[in-house]
């Protein structure tokens, strides 16, 4: 079973990455995306997005994150592909399947979905524009507001040379509404000639229970986990078989995310990040809700610091972020999309 870390905007970034694959069982990551229009954007907007480039692209834990661009411009995104290689990353993922509609409404994402013609030649594009030995990989859903192009857009991924497609089993119009229908992602990878493209399910796994049913009835060997990863820090390790992860044990790593969120985002917005990941871990967790209560019209970060130092989980030495001492790296806007990069005309 190879599990993946799936992207989150807004929520699952650098720092909760870094924190997650700590935990364990996660053998890869995707990051958030990184938006392309048209212009082959500079160094700095790849390593906002991706801190862990200046790091061999791996987390401080050793599990490696592939960036994932975002457009529907093939030359556009080929260049800036060509630059994320160039960057050393672990390969060049492509998102067909956020649902957002900002970014919809900019012919991005799932959008897409409804064009497979097009979906082909963005493959095709980035896929030329790689050295052969970098992986490029895409995300889809089953489509935008239907899912009758699933396979069609399959085929065209596969024949554009990607090397993995993960498969969120919802279309846009089902957002992220249970249930995720598992059979869908099985039909669309039996359709597709046997090993041309590895098939990855996503959609509605929250207990090893649920990995377990998603791979009997999808046939896929590889899931990506992320909400429920989020909720419970220790989900990768129980569908590997490793056990779970108690409180007693995600204490620790929330006073690791804390110290993160401390060196990366603004003083008036730290509090509220804390809250966001509590937030979640109030699904999976009841000392979470406790906390969460505790600190729920909290903005104070010293707040915040005290209630770890009170449960004695604080590092004794703070947790800077990847590559935090290269001029390189610029600090992280708190829960927003990346800002928009001027670079060079595609």
């Amino acid at each position: 079973m190879t599990l993946l870390l799936a992207p989150m905007e807004g929520l699952l970034d650098a720092t909760l990455r870094d924190v997650l694959t700590r935990a364990g069982g996660i053998d890869r990551c995707v990051s958030e995306f990184i938006r392309v229009t048209d212009t082959v954007l500079p160094e700095r907007a790849f390593l906002r997005v991706v801190p862990e480039l200046l790091n061999g692209g791996f987390t401080r834990a050793g599990v490696p994150v592939r960036a994932q661009l975002l457009g529907s411009d093939p030359a556009c995104l080929a260049d800036n592909a060509a630059r994320l290689a160039g960057l050393g990353g672990h390969g060049v993922d492509l998102n067909f399947g956020c649902p957002a509609k900002t970014v919809n409404q900019s012919r991005g994402g799932a959008v897409l979905l409804d064009e497979p013609e097009l979906i082909g030649r963005i493959v095709a594009a980035v896929r030329r524009a790689v050295p052969a030995h970098v992986p490029v990989s895409a995300k889809m859903r089953l489509g935008f507001n239907d899912d009758q192009r699933a396979e069609d857009n399959a085929h065209a991924i596969a024949q554009a040379g990607a090397d993995e497609l993960v498969i969120h089993a919802r279309t846009k119009a089902h957002g992220y509404r249970p249930p995720a229908y598992w059979e869908r992602i099985a039909q669309v990878r039996q359709s597709l000639p046997a090993g041309r493209m590895r098939v990855i399910a996503n959609g509605e796994i929250w207990s090893a229970a649920d990995a377990a049913r998603c791979r009997a009835v999808t046939g896929c060997d590889a899931l990506m986990i992320g909400r429920g990863m989020v909720s419970d820090p220790g989900l990768a390790l129980a569908i590997q078989g490793l056990g779970g992860m108690p409180w007693s044990q995600v204490l620790p790593l929330l006073a690791v995310f804390w110290q993160q969120v401390s060196g990366r985002v603004e003083r008036r917005h730290r509090a509220g990040r804390f809250k966001q990941w509590l937030n979640h871990l109030r699904k999976r967790h009841p000392e979470a809700q406790a906390a969460f209560d505790e600190l729920r019209v909290c903005n104070d970060p010293q707040h915040v610091q005290a209630w770890l130092m009170h449960r004695a989980v604080l590092p004794a030495t703070p947790v800077a972020p990847v590559a935090a001492a290269t001029r390189r790296f610029r600090p992280e806007k708190p829960i927003t999309s990346p800002a928009a990069e001027i670079g060079q005309p595609c």
